[in-house]
């Protein structure tokens, strides 16, 4: 059963589909038109197919007068249905390609982008996605505050100038503004979820991990994203924090991935409350204290830091807890009950466990350290 019903699987004419999704930014679609229809593509052939999330400016205007100009392989398609996702399925179900390239409306993609990706696939043939760096280009300049510990809400990226696999072993997340996939893969495990629009490029992605799909990023394949001045306020980024918190609770991020950043599946015996594993009261505990203690110190950047990944938690806590609540049948204070005792239990067990593990003495401490307690 195919996923893209309309697809015309006509691999033999492309080698490459781009696929650029828009929602009413018909003044910045020119630069990411321009900078990919003008490629030093060595013999690549590509298609851009421009997805029009149901715009009321001049969108279509704007892709129609580049086709005029003798653009042949640029395509306007239409999606009325509201949502990324939406759209971008709808861009696969247009692409004739056996490699989808996906990009942003305010992104500028280097000249040898079209060139880097199919060189990296042929390279590669042990992969199935590829991503690259995300490199900011300011409107304005940026506060002082501002470094590379919030590049992720502005949708940038830079993991260094070596190639690194991303595998359920190193999740590293390749944003959609500049990702490449095999076609077979939406076939495979199915298109993004309207469910996730605006994060859908990381919750296929966990799909693809927990699958052992690898992929590869690669300092080869550059663009450049254009920040707008409202992306640069606190409030944009507490916002994009607790939005990005829910949706990571509804895929159970949190819970997947072990301590050492391995997705490695949810813990069989998690002690939660109100559905939520304690380890994340835990981390809203130490995130509060990171925060009055950079803050006492004058350290604004950290202070930031700490403060949007407490809204992060927030968000994600929050969700979990209106989920539990939809579903439970018992009282809040049963629950607390509950939990108070299955805490005890784990960290009786985990005594015992110490006390009869080779090497520890009769106070349950390792030979030369304290025990060790792990709550999730």
């Amino acid at each position: 059963m195919s996923p893209l019903p309309g697809s015309k699987y006509m691999f033999e004419g492309y080698d490459i589909s781009v696929v650029i999704t828009t929602y009413n930014r018909s003044g910045m679609l020119p630069g990411a038109l321009e900078s990919v229809l003008h490629q030093k593509a060595d013999g690549v052939r590509y298609e851009v197919i421009v997805v029009d999330n149901n715009s009321t400016d001049s969108t279509r205007d704007v892709v129609e007068s580049y086709i005029a100009q003798g653009n042949l392989n640029l395509k306007y398609v239409f999606e009325e249905e509201q949502g990324v996702s939406y759209a971008r399925n709808t861009g696969l179900a247009h692409a004739q390609a056996p490699i989808i390239a996906f990009a942003d409306d305010d992104v500028l993609v280097a000249k040898d982008w079209i060139a880097s990706i199919k060189a990296e696939f042929d390279e590669h043939p042990e992969v199935d996605f590829v991503g690259g760096k995300i490199l900011p280009q300011w409107e304005t300049p940026p506060p002082a505050w501002f470094n590379r510990d919030h590049w992720w809400a502005l949708a940038l990226l830079d993991y260094g100038d070596a190639p690194v696999y991303v595998s359920a072993d190193n999740p590293l997340c390749l944003p959609t503004a500049n990702a490449s996939f095999r076609y077979s893969l939406f076939a495979r495990f199915g298109l993004f979820s309207p469910e996730f629009s605006g994060r859908e490029d990381h919750e296929f992605l966990l799909r693809l991990w927990c699958e052992g799909v690898r992929g590869l990023y690669t300092p080869k394949i550059v663009v450049t994203g254009v920040v707008q001045p409202e992306r640069l306020k606190r409030a944009y980024h507490r916002r994009w924090n607790t939005t990005t918190g829910r949706f990571n609770s509804t895929m159970r991020l949190n819970e997947v991935m072990g301590s050492d950043g391995r997705i490695v599946g949810e813990a069989p015996d998690a002690v939660t409350l109100f559905g939520v594993p304690a380890f994340l009261y835990r981390n809203l505990l130490a995130g509060g204290l990171g925060l009055v203690s950079s803050t006492l110190r004058g350290q604004q950047a950290a202070s930031l830091r700490h403060r949007n990944h407490l809204w992060y938690l927030i968000g994600y806590i929050g969700k979990r807890i209106e989920q539990d609540a939809s579903r439970r049948d018992h009282s809040c204070v049963s629950e607390i009950g509950t939990f108070v005792k299955a805490l005890l239990r784990k960290k009786l067990n985990q005594h015992r466990r110490d006390m009869t593990r080779p090497g520890s003495d009769v106070r349950g401490r390792t030979a030369g350290g304290n025990s060790r307690e792990t709550i999730r």
